[in-house]
């Protein structure tokens, strides 16, 4: 027999919560050199959701960039709300890299109005959060409002980081969209920092840029 999609998995982890809007928090490119950490916050009414139009998600790092993208699209459709907030490279190197990425999950699960019935969010507590929240170990492989935020989250830093590419094109955003890899090694070399740069040495990024260099 077949094994069910992923999509009805998440969503049923979900809805063992008992409860009906159920909001999912997450953040893509904590380890990047360049380029915005991205949150994202979605909001199903997980009884109203069609599963089938959600059964292939998952996972950001799970799905390949064309599906991501027609995800997106889905959930745009089945969600009550979605937030996004970007944080650029100059606030991460003001406060640091995960005190940023704490502020930006907190307002963006205050952001979701009306409140949820749960807040969840991937791996970390928030302090501080005006949302009453549980925080899920893995949840964007276990939790479809996890999921769906971890998706649009990468979706619209990728198209982000694409749109700069334009703006940038020695340092080939296109590819990798502001990780670390020995393309992007060299070019900063080569060319320096950009804006879109963290020059923190918070910034994981930056520790691992080093090492590589050595």
């Amino acid at each position: 027999m077949a094994p069910r999609p992923p999509g009805y998995r998440l969503l049923q982890h979900d809805r063992r919560l008992g409860a009906r809007r159920v909001a999912g928090a997450d953040e893509v490119g904590r380890g990047c050199l360049a380029g915005p950490l991205m949150v994202g916050a979605v909001c199903f009414d997980v009884d109203r959701v069609d599963r089938r139009k959600l059964a292939r998600l998952d996972d950001s790092k799970r799905v390949a960039p064309e599906v991501r993208e027609e995800l997106f699209g889905v959930i745009m459709q089945q969600a009550l709300q979605v937030v996004v907030i970007a944080v650029p490279a100059a606030e991460i190197d003001r406060y640091g890299l995960h005190r940023s990425n704490l502020r930006a999950l907190g307002r963006a699960l205050e952001a979701i109005d009306p409140a949820p019935d749960v807040c969840l969010t991937d791996g970390f507590a928030v302090p501080g959060c005006g949302r009453e929240h549980s925080r899920v170990v893995g949840g964007d492989g276990r939790s479809a409002a996890i999921a769906a935020a971890s998706i649009v989250a990468k979706v619209v830093r990728d198209r982000y980081m694409h749109r700069m590419a334009e703006h940038y094109p020695e340092y080939g955003f296109e590819r990798h969209v502001g990780y670390i890899t020995p393309e992007h090694g060299d070019a900063v070399r080569r060319h320096g920092v950009t804006p879109l740069h963290r020059r923190s040495w918070q910034a994981r990024a930056y520790a691992e840029l080093e090492l590589a260099a050595t």
